[in-house]
């Protein structure tokens, strides 16, 4: 049984309406700021933040999303993380849920490079976290949001006290092999296609949870895509040639320099994961400096989303981490 106070799945669909809900109406703040200009581009980009705090904080956490993601679907994540004493800080990654898309079609996952990820988010501490909270602050990363605090952190090494990593993005599946994979990104840039679809992406699909890849929790996946259908601004497809290009660069930046890890970090990996590389996380997390592995077995990718006896260890290891 967990110390801390977390959701869950026996009574979340009535806790979902009469607590947590009523706690993100009525708590949270939100706003937006001036994502960094993309080059060649006239205009800033517009990027969605919400923050609560807490009055007897223990300390403050920032979340990175993953893919696809939004504020909006981390209610629960934010309300258990503030029950446990944390003010919580989370923004929506350029071109996805509630900040400014960059393509003409929204539903196309696209960055120019995600060194625009990492100016958002570094822009995002020093206009909205530093100004709000005395603590400095822990990292909680999923999924592309690891990729982003990743390089963030190497970045910037000053910014975060502790991260954890939950089904880190340092490899994508399924894992081609190298010289294959640089085909297929330089044939659909010869195409001129690197703001399309990549080859067989789409736009959003409401997915059964029945073909999902995602959770073993049918209440966390059908809460999470009702939101998305209550909120249609959030929703995207698949990704681009550009995105996917700028991807592998930065996973391949992230190998090459993660030896240089600056700051205590606990990567949790999802034991069934069929979205992110585990063998290539692996690789990773071995040549980081005072970094912990704890492997969730069984777990599919999303695990904070997941069924409570794979998202209660998790979560249970991530305030457990940060307290120490």
């Amino acid at each position: 049984m967990s110390q801390f106070v977390l959701c869950s799945e026996d009574n979340l669909a009535s806790k979902y309406i009469s607590d947590i809900q009523p706690f993100w109406h009525n708590n949270m703040q939100h706003g937006m700021f001036d994502g960094v200009r993309e080059v060649g581009k006239k205009e800033n980009v517009d990027i969605a933040y919400a923050y609560v705090l807490h009055p007897q904080a223990l300390g403050s956490v920032v979340v990175s999303t993953g893919r696809i993601e939004s504020l909006i679907k981390y209610k629960e994540v934010v309300y258990d993380l503030y029950q446990n004493g944390y003010s919580v800080f989370i923004h929506d990654h350029r071109g996805q849920g509630l900040s400014g898309r960059l393509l003409d079609n929204p539903n196309i996952g696209y960055v120019g490079s995600f060194e625009e990820y990492v100016a958002d988010f570094k822009s995002f501490i020093n206009q909205v976290v530093t100004e709000k909270t005395q603590h400095k602050p822990n990292l909680l990363c999923h999924s592309m949001g690891g990729t982003i605090g990743a390089m963030t952190v190497l970045r910037y090494p000053e910014l975060f006290e502790k991260v954890v990593f939950s089904a880190p993005m340092f490899g994508i599946r399924p894992s081609l092999p190298n010289w294959f994979a640089k085909f297929l990104l330089n044939l659909h840039a010869t195409l001129n296609k690197k703001n399309a679809y990549f080859f067989g992406q789409n736009n959003y699909d409401n997915q059964l949870f029945s073909g999902n890849e995602l959770t073993h929790s049918e209440i966390r996946y059908q809460l999470f895509r009702q939101e998305y259908e209550e909120t249609p601004k959030v929703q995207l497809g698949g990704v681009s040639g550009n995105w996917l290009k700028m991807a592998v660069q930065a996973m391949n930046e992230i190998e090459q320099g993660v030896h240089r890890f600056p700051i205590p970090a606990l990567i949790i990996q999802a034991g069934a994961d069929q979205v992110v590389d585990n063998k290539r996380q692996n690789r990773v997390v071995a040549k980081m400096k005072n970094a912990k592995l704890m492997v969730i077995a069984g777990s599919k990718h999303e695990l904070f989303e997941e069924q409570d006896k794979f998202r209660t260890p998790c979560l249970t290891a991530t305030l457990d981490f940060f307290r120490k």
